[in-house]
C-alpha cells in the first residue's frame, strides 16, 4: 500500500479594508503561491480553500487582526485554523526589502513558520467584544461632553458682561443645567444669537450625560459578570476594569505569563544604561489605554490607601522620587490585577 504524506502548508495575509493578500509556503519556507481575495465571507472561505489546495493548512499569520483582519481571524479559528498575529514590519526592513502587499503576505507567512510570530490574537467573539464596542460610545460621548462645556465657557468669557457675571464660578454640572434651561429673548442680534447657542451648547451637553449614564448602565454588568473580582480591587472602577478588560481580550490565555502582561501594558521596567549608571524606564510600546488605567488605579492608592501611603513613605526615604514610585507602583498593580482577568467561573 502506498502512503501519501499530507504537504503541511503555513499561509500569510496582508489585510485591507476591501482586499486580503494571501501567500502560502511549504513546510521549509518555499512559496507555493500568492493571491488576492476579497475582504467579504465568501473572500474568507475562498481564502481558504485556496491555502487548503496547498495542503493541510497548519497556521496562518495574520496582519491586523484587531482592525481589517479581525473577520478573516474570526473565520479561521472557526475552521480549526491556528490563527497567530503578525506586526506590521518596521521601516528600516521595509526599505531594505521594499514594500508591497505580496512581499507582506509572504513576510507574514515567514514569521508565522519560523516563530517570530507566536501570539494568538485578541478574539472580538465574546463579553470583552461587547464592552470594547460601548467603551468606544461612551469614550467619545465624553469627549464631546467636555467639548461642549469648553465652547459654552470660551463664549461666556467673550460675551456680554452679564452672562460672565452669572456663570463666572458654576460647576460644570451646574453650568449645563443652567445653560440648558435659558430662553433667550430676541433684542440685540450679538447677545441674542450668544444666549441661543450657549443654550443649544447646554442642551447638547445634558444630552450626552443622559448618553453616558445609559451606557454605563449596559457596561458595569457586562464587567461585573466577566470578572467580579476585578472590581473588587482598592481603586478599580468599571471603567478602570473595562480598560484592562479590553487590553487582555475575550481570550486572556494569549498572554503567557504576568510578565507579558506587564509589557502589554507599557509597565514592565527595562535598562536604559548611561556610562556606569544604570536606570530603568518603563517600554514604550505597549497598550495606552491599559496603562493609563493602571495610572488611575495607583492615584487613588496614593490619596487614601493605608499600604499604598507606607509603601509611598518607605520608598520616599530610600531616595526615590515621585515619577519612579509611580512606575513602581504602576507594576505591583498589573502584577495584582493578572489573574482576574480571566472568565468568573
Amino acid at each position: 500500500m502506498t502512503i501519501v504524506e499530507t504537504r503541511a502548508v503555513t499561509g500569510g495575509v496582508d489585510t485591507h479594508a476591501e482586499v486580503h493578500v494571501a501567500a502560502a509556503l511549504d513546510s521549509i519556507g518555499g512559496l507555493l503561491g500568492v493571491k488576492e481575495f476579497a475582504a467579504t465571507a465568501a473572500g474568507y472561505a475562498d481564502l481558504l480553500d485556496w491555502l487548503g489546495g496547498f495542503g493541510t493548512v497548519a497556521l496562518v499569520g495574520i496582519e491586523g487582526t484587531g482592525s481589517y483582519g479581525a473577520g478573516l481571524a474570526r473565520h479561521l479559528a472557526k475552521a480549526g485554523v491556528r490563527v497567530v498575529e503578525v506586526d506590521r514590519a518596521d521601516r528600516q526592513d521595509r526599505h531594505r526589502a521594499g514594500k508591497s502587499d505580496p512581499l507582506d503576505a509572504v513576510s507574514a507567512a515567514r514569521a508565522a513558520l519560523s516563530g517570530r510570530a507566536a501570539g494568538a490574537p485578541k478574539g472580538r467573539d465574546g463579553a470583552v467584544e461587547a464592552i470594547r464596542a460601548l467603551m468606544v460610545a461612551k469614550r467619545s460621548a465624553r469627549h464631546e461632553r467636555t467639548q461642549a462645556i469648553n465652547q459654552a465657557r470660551s463664549l461666556i468669557v467673550t460675551g456680554p458682561d452679564e452672562l460672565r457675571a452669572r456663570f463666572a464660578r458654576h460647576t460644570p454640572a451646574q453650568l449645563v443645567s443652567e445653560l440648558a434651561a435659558m430662553r433667550p429673548r430676541p433684542g440685540e442680534v450679538p447677545g441674542y444669537a450668544t444666549r441661543v447657542a450657549l443654550r443649544e451648547l447646554g442642551r447638547r451637553a445634558r444630552f450626552l450625560d443622559a448618553q453616558i449614564e445609559h451606557l454605563d448602565e449596559l457596561i458595569v454588568p457586562l464587567v461585573t459578570a466577566r470578572a467580579p473580582g476585578l472590581l473588587g480591587l482598592y481603586g478599580v472602577g468599571p471603567d478602570t476594569a473595562a480598560l484592562l478588560l479590553i487590553a487582555a481580550g475575550d481570550h486572556p490565555g494569549r498572554l503567557r505569563s504576568e510578565a507579558a502582561w506587564a509589557h502589554l501594558c507599557a509597565a514592565a521596567p527595562i535598562p536604559a544604561s548611561s556610562g556606569k549608571v544604570t536606570r530603568w524606564r518603563l517600554n514604550r510600546g505597549g497598550n495606552r489605554e491599559a496603562n493609563h488605567a493602571l495610572w488611575r488605579i495607583v492615584i487613588t492608592r496614593m490619596s487614601s490607601h493605608p499600604a499604598t501611603r507606607a509603601y509611598i513613605d518607605r520608598r520616599s526615604k530610600e531616595g526615590l522620587s515621585k515619577k519612579e514610585i509611580i512606575r513602581c507602583l504602576k507594576r505591583y498593580v498589573s502584577r495584582e490585577v493578572y489573574p482576574y482577568l480571566r472568565p468568573a467561573r
